[in-house]
């Protein structure tokens, strides 16, 4: 615990020192808040499964998740190999891993902020949009949100770790990315998906790092089961890949220093 509150401390004093830039990140991720505006007018004229407003809160709570589950893992990983800077994290007593986790969870509190400035924005740009969220689904979506960005950090740490064999292991990541962005109900909810699509989406790990803690938050019916069963198992199978490749890099790393 000790070390946790100081690698949180020294990640969050180092996050703010870069606040305009957090901004910019936080307004890069605006996607869904474009798309809100897009499926909203959409439902006015079309049948849909869901309502104007339905759309609007599903879209914001899109943009909510994204920004709490934002990852880069990937691309500090392999520039700490490739240049070699790895060689001084392994001087440590502590596994990189729960480095570039604090990091993450630091960079969460400072972006906080800009994040509610947004929503604000937002909720007067849109106010279809506003609503009362019930309290039990609320939460679990704030779990399911924390859970998602746990699995999103466990699959592009374990693609990173492919930087001790290649110089691009981000250029897998942004195929990830591609899935990630279509899969996911980042660019529609898995109810406007045709049936056969979205029974394959859920066997997959992407529709659980947006659209069902989303869908939560929204307040929208969603059926949990097996989806938490397909979410931990996804979770465990990159956690070992993870491991595996550590251990397995590590014998093939040989960086400056190493």
């Amino acid at each position: 615990m000790r070390k946790a509150r100081t690698l949180l401390s020294v990640y969050l004093a180092y996050m703010l020192e870069y606040r305009a830039e957090l901004f910019l990140w936080a307004l890069a991720g605006a996607l869904p808040l474009i798309l809100l505006g897009v499926w909203t007018e959409a439902a006015r004229g079309g049948d849909f499964p869901l309502s104007p407003g339905e759309f609007a809160r599903y879209f914001l709570m899109v943009f909510l998740v994204r920004q709490a589950t934002v990852v880069w893992v990937v691309w500090e990983f392999e520039r700490d190999v490739v240049e070699g800077r790895l060689s001084f994290h392994l001087l440590r007593p502590l596994d990189p891993f729960f480095v570039h986790l604090a990091a993450h969870a630091a960079e969460r509190l400072a972006r906080l902020p800009f994040v509610v400035l947004l929503t604000l924005f937002f909720f007067w740009l849109f106010p279809e949009a506003r609503f009362t969220p019930e309290p039990l689904p609320f939460l679990l979506g704030l779990l399911f949100t924390l859970l998602a960005f746990l699995l999103r950090f466990l699959m592009q740490y374990a693609v990173a770790l492919l930087a001790f064999w290649s110089e691009r292991a981000s250029a897998l990541e942004e195929v990830f990315f591609l899935l990630l962005l279509f899969l996911s109900g980042t660019i529609a909810p898995l109810e406007v998906f045709p049936e056969p699509l979205r029974h394959l989406a859920l066997l997959t790990p992407f529709p659980y790092l947006v659209y069902l803690p989303a869908a939560l938050l929204a307040g929208q019916e969603v059926a949990l089961f097996p989806g938490v069963w397909v979410m931990l198992l996804w979770g465990v199978a990159f956690f070992l890949l993870g491991r595996l490749l550590w251990r397995m890099g590590l014998k093939h790393y040989s960086g400056q220093g190493a």
